[in-house]
């Protein structure tokens, strides 16, 4: 299964390497990742493959929300089969 995470916020050092230690720890790989500053708010958008993760799905989320709570920045976590039904013309 494929995901599409979020990270918005406004920026600070160690946003990028805490939320790619929590994958990388998780078994969870980045396919891709675009990330924007704009006048001091960090923006980032993540695909990543969680075929081989080794944490189920609710425990991904719980895991992200924690870190979303020490980071200070929001970050969602989408499925990437319901992202492209949400966005679909």
């Amino acid at each position: 299964m494929k995901g599409i995470i979020t990270v918005l916020g406004k920026d600070k050092v160690g946003i990028i390497a805490k939320v790619c230690i929590f994958l990388s720890e998780n078994g969870i790989n980045i396919l891709d990742i675009s990330q924007t500053i704009v006048q001091g708010y960090f923006n980032m958008l993540m695909i990543v493959d969680m075929e081989k993760s080794a944490i189920g799905l609710d425990e991904v989320y719980a895991g992200l929300k924690k870190l979303e709570e020490e980071i200070g920045v929001e970050i969602k976590l989408q499925r990437e089969d319901i992202f492209d039904s949400m966005h679909r013309i």
